[in-house]
């Protein structure tokens, strides 16, 4: 009787193992399909005003070349 009840518990922890390969690999297609390439070169960009400061707004007047 012990054998067929070590048995059993092998097929059950097999069962579990690709049940939990399973949620994994459906985890990892769902982040895969949500997943965002980042923010445009825009909202990336900082600038330096007159005072020294960090700011989002480009300058307002062009530099000289």
């Amino acid at each position: 009787m012990a054998k067929s009840k070590e048995s059993f518990n092998k097929r059950e922890k097999e069962k579990q193992r690709q049940r939990a390969k399973r949620e994994k690999q459906e985890k990892m297609e769902e982040r895969r399909a949500n997943q965002t390439k980042g923010k445009p070169l825009d909202e990336m960009l900082a600038y330096i005003d007159e005072n020294g400061n960090i700011t989002s707004t480009p300058p307002s007047t062009p530099r000289p070349s």
